[in-house]
């Protein structure tokens, strides 16, 4: 099973409303239905009452705990060592001055006499 899909649950079941799991999630509210409606294809038994006020079912209920167990298991993901910034400078080409100071001389240079 999808850890993904198993957070998503458990944000789900412990809000008890979907736009606001969505957002505690930082997902769009239509990702989070589909999250879930995969979740419960893959259980085979729908896990919310979704009526006025979202409910759990029983088989809800009784996977939430399955599902805090599996995501408690998994193993933190280790964070890569961040590489400092360097390689070969590149010149922009091409672009020339911006057109706020085009045409204007450059600052601290002597006009060429014509």
């Amino acid at each position: 099973m999808n850890i993904t899909l198993l957070v998503r649950f458990v944000a789900v079941a412990e809000e008890l409303h979907f736009p606001r799991a969505a957002i505690a999630l930082n997902i769009p509210l239509a990702a989070l239905y589909s999250s879930i409606s995969k979740l419960e294809d893959e259980v085979g038994t729908p896990l919310f009452i979704r009526e006025p006020t979202t409910r759990l079912t029983k088989a809800g209920v009784l996977f939430l705990a399955t599902a805090r167990e599996e995501i408690a298991a998994v193993p933190v993901p280790v964070e890569k060592p961040v590489k400092p910034a360097g390689g070969k400078a590149k010149a922009s080409k091409g672009k020339g001055r911006t057109p706020a100071v085009k045409g204007q001389p450059k600052p601290f240079k002597k006009r060429q006499g014509r």
